[in-house]
């Protein structure tokens, strides 16, 4: 089975063009949703957390503002954290393909797809694409938050240029150009390589 990763910046629309993907019948795994589940309930990992950080959970749920706090203004602290999670996402991603035994071929979407080198246990890469600025207004209003917050969060992720260079497929998601006839575009290049 061919294995998608879809990735983008913060703000890109990876989530739109994922919701295109369901549409059209592909089953997609959303990495970042999964790491959240896994942050909760894994009680391995919350004792590793726990060790290293300190008593960051609420109510048996980790306090999104305080983690974020640590690991966005410190890169030793997200890479700690990182080495915690991703191998745990790993093995459920690859478990729930295994599962998908209908599809054609399956969609994880993730944020740091090439940060974390992932990609490289995947078929095909995907990058959305929309300019900073505009990711930038896209999170403030979704996240309800400042531009100092954004700009915080985009340093921990690769840059614009790094995504394309990586990707087999860009979509290009400024507004300019319509999100559909690209997804369709790709959709069927991968069926033919079926």
């Amino acid at each position: 089975m061919i294995k998608v990763g879809l990735t983008g910046g913060i703000g890109s629309g990876k989530t739109l063009v994922s919701e295109i993907f369901i549409h059209l019948g592909i089953p997609v795994f959303n990495a970042d949703k999964e790491a959240k589940i896994i942050l909760n309930n894994d009680q391995e990992l919350k004792q590793q957390i726990e060790n290293v950080f300190g008593n960051i959970y609420i109510n048996s749920e980790i306090d999104r503002k305080k983690l974020s706090s640590i690991i966005f203004n410190d890169k030793e602290a997200l890479k700690t954290i990182n080495s915690f999670i991703h191998p745990k996402v790993r093995a459920r991603f690859h478990s729930w393909a295994e599962q998908q035994t209908q599809a054609k071929y399956v969609v994880e979407e993730a944020a740091i797809l090439f940060e974390s080198n992932a990609y490289k246990e995947l078929d095909i890469t995907i990058n959305v694409h929309a300019d900073e600025l505009i990711r930038i207004e896209r999170v403030i209003k979704r996240d309800k938050t400042n531009a100092e917050s954004v700009i915080s969060r985009m340093k921990n992720q690769f840059n614009d240029t790094e995504r394309i260079k990586l990707a087999d497929y860009t979509i290009y998601n400024n507004g300019d150009m319509m999100l559909l006839p690209q997804v369709l575009g790709i959709h069927h290049n991968i069926l033919n390589r079926i």
